[in-house]
């Protein structure tokens, strides 16, 4: 897997997130069927001014978020609930992109008593599963995405998020 990480916050370097990252993309990966080596993602860790700032450019929400992601392609399934047309590796390894507020997620963490570890982790699942056309808009996506994601975080050890 290769992830290509812009640190825009210097507080992301001490939360070990590259090692982090790597293993949460790699494992969300790995249990939808694809060969982790086959893929790239770029990871934007910023704070919540940049990501505000993105959140209004591609949301018309003038507020910061947890995590923000990009596809490299659309791969959303028309049905709901139905599982998204995974990208066949070859041509374009190229997933999509992420970016991360580093505030944020350290305030969600502390709110609900979780290690910013865990909950950083759950984020990159959720915004890889993003890339791969996973979503949580209509109400069986939205089964589908967080059981996708329990089943993911439970292979790391990490305990149901919802």
């Amino acid at each position: 897997m290769q992830i290509d990480i812009l640190y825009e916050d210097d507080r992301w370097d001490s939360a070990d997130f590259a090692a982090l990252a790597d293993r949460a993309a790699e494992t969300a990966l790995r249990h939808v069927g694809l060969d982790p080596d086959a893929w790239e993602i770029s990871i934007l860790a910023c704070d919540d001014a940049r990501i505000a700032v993105l959140n209004e450019d591609f949301r018309d929400k003038p507020t910061p978020t947890n995590v923000l992601s990009w596809p490299s392609e659309e791969r959303a399934p028309e049905e709901p609930g139905a599982i998204p047309d995974l990208p066949e590796p070859g041509l374009d390894p190229e997933l999509g992109d992420i970016a991360i507020a580093y505030d944020t997620c350290a305030r969600e963490a502390e709110a609900a008593g979780k290690p910013m570890a865990d909950h950083v982790t759950h984020l990159v699942v959720h915004a890889l599963l993003h890339l791969l056309g996973y979503d949580h808009v209509r109400d069986q996506d939205a089964t589908l995405m967080e059981a996708t994601e329990v089943a993911i975080l439970g292979k790391l050890g990490l305990p149901d998020p919802y």
